[in-house]
């Protein structure tokens, strides 16, 4: 009889406990939903008078857009090679970069345990600057062009891979990195053969997805001197040239399809 009641008495604990996680998850839910309707209400997506007001604007520029004209097509192949250009290497320093940001931000895996903190907050900076806003710093330190559309990319992109790393790293299995240990393996024997070797899927696939990520963003650091075809958009606008701004458009959009379809089976080809 004792145990029968203290066995009813752990399952209503268990069934409170249950209920009462499930009100919080759903009082988070709706609290969520009450403030995406305030801030949807507070941007003016709600605002008739605004939509009818930009609906002709809207027409207008869509009209004149059409047929696209192609005939500087010539003129955008060194763009393009720009843009793939600054997407590969502010890809690759960012991954360089990572690594040992990442070691350092994992609270498993860091040699120092006094530089966690340091390296999260660092982390956080270079994640919470904006591509945009960092090529613009660049550009006025290195001038119009290419490289610090690269910096720009490698540096936001720095910030995200790191965290991305660091998660990843954390969640490396304990029971294969102990047994590594045990082995004799030394400090960096650990690092690379436990928690980069069990992480390196995980990382591979993060940065292949950083690079098309970073080739829809080079598109963009061209409309403030940072190269590539970005420039070519900005240009075209600023000239009312909106049947070249299209072509540009749909050419963008092409390139940006076969980046992806690469990302994507470079991505399966990892896993």
């Amino acid at each position: 009889m004792e145990e029968t009641a203290a066995g009813s008495i752990s399952f209503s604990q268990k069934s409170s406990a249950y209920q009462r996680s499930w009100l919080l998850s759903y009082s988070i839910f709706a609290a969520l939903v009450v403030a995406s309707a305030v801030a949807i209400y507070y941007v003016g997506l709600l605002d008739p008078a605004r939509w009818r007001r930009a609906a002709p604007a809207l027409e207008d520029v869509v009209t004149r857009m059409y047929p696209p004209d192609f005939s500087d097509r010539r003129l955008w192949i060194k763009p393009l090679y720009q843009t793939l250009a600054m997407s590969m290497a502010g890809t690759a320093l960012a991954v360089a970069a990572s690594i040992p940001l990442g070691i350092l931000a994992a609270r498993n895996a860091t040699p120092f345990a006094f530089l966690y903190h340091p390296t999260r907050i660092l982390l956080n900076f270079m994640r919470g600057v904006p591509d945009l806003i960092a090529a613009i710093m660049f550009v006025a330190a290195f001038g119009m062009g290419p490289l610090p559309g690269t910096l720009a990319l490698a540096f936001h992109s720095t910030g995200v891979l790191g965290k991305f790393f660091a998660e990843i790293i954390e969640h490396t299995d304990a029971a294969t990195i102990e047994a590594v240990r045990a082995s004799g393996a030394g400090r960096l024997q650990v690092l690379w053969h436990g928690y980069l070797t069990l992480a390196f899927p995980q990382l591979a696939d993060a940065s292949v997805y950083r690079w098309e990520c970073n080739f829809r963003n080079s598109a963009i650091l061209g409309m403030v001197g940072a190269g590539g075809i970005g420039f070519q958009i900005y240009a075209a606008f600023t000239v009312l040239a909106y049947r070249e701004v299209l072509a540009l458009l749909i050419l963008v959009l092409f390139l940006v399809t076969v980046v992806d379809l690469l990302g994507a089976s470079l991505r399966q080809r990892i896993k």
